[in-house]
């Protein structure tokens, strides 16, 4: 028998380190610090089954008929060229995943440019950090989504987690919460938020104002780090007075925080040696998710909390590689090593590694959610790519999604299962899973761990890294699909930009269990904490960002009276396409529901059990009702795991991230006849 393989978890981005055995057992890893005392959750002890699921793909299916990989890549290399001559490489478009591994995430950037020539790239990672991103980067300089190893947090006084339920989302986070007072915002008294020492219940669309309230009373009642602001901060003035207006009695009548729990809120942060501000995505998903991300970035500095040991703002990112995945490539404003697609040196940079002149290289194109409502027009890809994701579940307003994806003459799918988007491809091409490869990740700390590959893929199934080594070569480039060569061009590619891997090697994670980026060189011991004794702006300050609450894109009204929020349960993952595949987790969440507070179910005559229609502007999804004081009265939630939350979702688009809407639109709610 063989010995155990060290690895990690195919989900969340905590990577949890674990061990696949043999026999494809899983047994928790002690040695990396996400989960040191040996904690998984349901889905990382059960991941081991997806590896021998009965509904894995095979063969490569061309109109639904099983085809040699030959004549499936020759078909998709044929119809790629034929579309680009008659249209352009804009009407080729590549839609990623934040599940992929650097490997594949900066491969498939380079493939979109350089094999493609098309601008039209990027990945669902929009839908989940973007705002957090863009609102660290004006702030910090640099998106490092949490900018300190995560076993900082046990050693806290206070934390404040705004928007996120990681007891249900990635649950061994919550024994690095042992210690700390938790102060928990969310409109749902979740599972996180029953832990908390305090919980704010806002109004959903409202955390901005929160923000503002709590930075206000910071300001009146003189708990500002005034030595910190004058000597690490730049801005604050400007922030200062934009807050007159947002007096905690306001406040309250905006959001339904009671001031009294504002006051607790601040004095415990104020009153911590050591404290943390977190973001998740019911703070991000917002139309305004940039702004709100800014306000409690805002409020952290105001305290003197980043760039400080023990203390600091993060962001919750959520999915495996969401961190790394954004850094190479994939994105549409990117180039690898979290360089802007539009510096000329940055573009220099990176042409030079991959051979080709700067000038070939495409601008940005369009974010994720405006890439798929492209799909189909007249001025839009007519040919799309997707590696890693299932939008027709997934994205906002998915019914109009999918009705987009039906209006392309190509869709080419790599999935190792029929996901409800691979059912409407033209060609799906079966691709390993996360044990049966090689390739690292990048998790929640900025910390780049090694996946290591446990098992052989069944025959007839390729990786990813081979499936675009196999177009790229009939496109006529040669593109490397071994991982650890991949990754040492992608330290080359990477070396000089913000999130520099040039002195990562495997060897090193092997042996430090995970190496911290930057590491601009082999010697450099990483950088688990990279503000302590400068921010990334030229000047070595952080920026406060004045914001203004301003209301969500969609509100309420008479004909649609209630607040829907989504989000996730402990069972079940992103999509669900591959969660929903294991016996043990859909028996531990067999469907989806809507949750109902008892005042407004008895209001609307529903009762525990009955199948419930709910409806927005752009759709209906049907569930079962379960009634709960958790929720707001003026609020329902739905998880978004199965088809039906997203088809209501808004696609109304931040400015500046470009994150769709997801957590707060209008509905109709009604008992199903």
């Amino acid at each position: 028998m063989g010995e155990p393989v060290k690895t990690h978890c195919p989900y969340c981005a905590l990577q949890c380190g674990m061990e696949i055995g043999p026999a494809l057992d899983i047994r928790p890893r002690t040695d990396i610090p996400a989960n040191a005392s040996g904690a998984l959750c349901q889905k990382g002890w059960t991941a081991g089954e997806l590896l021998t699921s009965g509904e894995r793909l095979t063969s490569p299916l061309l109109h639904g008929e099983p085809v040699e990989w030959d004549v499936a890549l020759d078909h998709v290399a044929h119809r790629l060229s034929a579309i680009r001559a008659e249209h352009g490489p804009d009407a080729v478009a590549v839609f990623g995943g934040g599940g992929l591994t650097n490997e594949k995430a900066y491969t498939l950037g380079k493939f979109a440019r350089v094999a493609l020539g098309t601008s039209q790239i990027d990945y669902n990672g929009r839908f989940c950090m973007s705002s957090a991103a863009a609102a660290s980067t004006r702030a910090f300089g640099l998106d490092r989504g949490m900018p300190f190893p995560i076993t900082d947090l046990a050693g806290a006084d206070v934390v404040l987690l705004a928007g996120g339920n990681v007891a249900e989302t990635m649950p061994p986070f919550v024994r690095h919460l042992d210690g700390p007072r938790l102060i928990v915002i969310d409109p749902r008294r979740s599972s996180t938020a029953r832990l908390a020492w305090l919980h704010l219940q806002p109004t959903p669309g409202t955390d901005l104002a929160l923000a503002l309230g709590l930075l206000h009373l910071v300001v009146a009642e003189a708990l500002v780090d005034e030595e910190y602001v004058a000597a690490r901060t730049t801005g604050f003035e400007e922030v200062r007075t934009s807050l007159s207006e947002w007096w905690p009695e306001r406040v309250e009548r905006i959001t339904g925080v009671p001031v009294h729990q504002m006051r607790q809120a601040v004095r415990a942060l104020a009153a911590a040696g050591n404290a943390y501000v977190l973001t998740g995505r019911g703070a991000e998903q917002q139309s305004k998710g940039t702004d709100t991300v800014s306000a409690f970035i805002n409020l952290a500095l105001a305290l003197g909390l980043p760039g400080r040991a023990g203390s600091g703002y993060g962001c919750v990112t959520g999915q495996g590689n969401g961190q790394g995945g954004r850094e190479h490539g994939q994105k549409a404003d990117q180039l690898p090593g979290y360089r802007r697609i539009d510096d000329p040196a940055a573009r220099e940079h990176v042409a030079a590694v991959w051979g080709v002149p700067a000038g070939s290289l495409p601008g940005p194109g369009r974010s994720a959610y405006e890439l798929l409502d492209a799909l189909g027009t007249p001025d839009g890809p007519r040919a799309l790519l997707l590696f890693g994701s299932n939008p027709v579940i997934s994205a906002p307003a998915a019914e109009h999604v999918a009705g987009r994806i039906g209006a392309l003459d190509l869709l080419v799918v790599c999935d190792f299962v029929m996901s409800e988007t691979a059912a409407l491809a033209d060609v799906v091409l079966p691709v390993t899973q996360w044990a049966e490869e090689s390739g690292t990740m990048t998790n929640l700390e900025g910390r780049v761990l090694l996946r290591r590959r446990a098992t052989a893929p069944p025959d007839g199934v390729r990786s990813d890294l081979d499936v675009i080594a196999g177009l790229a070569g009939r496109l006529g480039h040669r593109f490397a699909s071994d991982p650890a060569e991949v990754f040492d061009e992608l330290r080359r590619a990477s070396a000089g930009g913000p999130a520099d891997y040039s002195g990562i090697t495997y060897e090193r994670i092997a042996a430090e269990n995970g190496v911290f980026w930057p590491c601009p060189e082999p010697g450099h011991p990483g950088t688990p904490r990279p503000f302590l004794d400068r921010f990334a702006h030229p000047d070595g300050r952080a920026r406060f960002v004045p914001v203004r609450h301003r209301p969500a894109a969609e509100e309420p009204d008479e004909d649609y009276p209630v607040y829907l929020s989504t989000g996730r349960v402990l069972a079940h993952y992103q999509s669900g396409a591959q969660t929903r595949r294991i016996a043990a987790l859909v028996r531990a969440a067999p469907e989806p529901f809507v949750e109902l507070h008892p005042d407004l179910a008895e209001r609307l005559e529903i009762a525990a059990g009955d199948v419930v229609r709910v409806t927005s502007r752009r759709g209906e999804a049907k569930a079962v009702a379960r009634i709960s004081d958790a929720i707001r009265r003026d609020t329902v939630f739905m998880p978004f795991h199965w088809e039906g939350a997203n088809r209501l979702t808004n696609p109304a688009l931040d400015p500046t991230s470009r994150m769709p809407e997801f957590k707060v639109c209008a509905v109709r709610v009604e008992r199903d006849s």
